[in-house]
């Protein structure tokens, strides 16, 4: 996906719905300068903010990432992923976490399974964020952290963690070493 479809898809469904700018901020608790980053500048918010956008216009997180419609099973091959989202820390800094949709194409799905790499600015400038639903992470590469409240827990190579995504959270690569990791998002409608 192009960087410029979300903020594009986003001001599509704020049309659609009748919803102006400082409605929306109204909508989410985000800032109005925020939106204007992300629909504007094309600047990608955190997977947090972007479920509070698509809970405010009333879609599914997925309506940002793609429009493909496909046949059941849907199959992700390795060699064809590629990265649908790389989450800026802000504006004119660079990337800390790439993700890669594993649920691109499956217009009815009701989770949203990601492959992730962190990145080592991911360590840096840690804010916690929270939103609806469950999240599953198995670690495939290095070793992460994981804020989870006031409790930090550190996880490598194979282990798992699934919590309740309304506690504030963040992951984020342990120290300087890129990781990667398999997250799913169970978002209730």
């Amino acid at each position: 996906m192009k960087s410029e479809k979300v903020g594009q898809r986003i001001k599509a469904y704020m049309e659609r719905k009748e919803i102006d700018l400082a409605a929306l901020a109204a909508r989410t608790d985000l800032s109005v300068d925020f939106l204007t980053a992300v629909i504007e500048d094309n600047v990608y918010p955190s997977l947090g903010p972007l479920l509070k956008i698509a809970r405010a216009l009333d879609v599914r997180l997925g309506t940002f990432l793609d429009d493909q419609f496909s046949e059941d099973p849907l199959i992700m091959r390795q060699e064809a992923r590629k990265s649908e989202l790389s989450m800026l820390r802000g504006k004119d800094k660079p990337t800390d976490m790439k993700f890669y949709s594993l649920g691109k194409g499956k217009s009815d799905r009701h989770m949203e399974p990601f492959y992730v790499e962190l990145l080592p600015e991911s360590a840096e400038d840690k804010r916690l964020s929270s939103h609806e639903g469950e999240e599953f992470i198995v670690v495939q590469e290095g070793e992460i952290e994981v804020l989870y409240g006031d409790v930090t827990h550190t996880l490598k190579v194979g282990d798992s963690i699934y919590y309740n995504s309304i506690v504030p959270h963040y992951v984020s690569c342990k120290g300087g070493e890129r990781a990667a990791i398999y997250a799913v998002l169970y978002i209730p409608k």
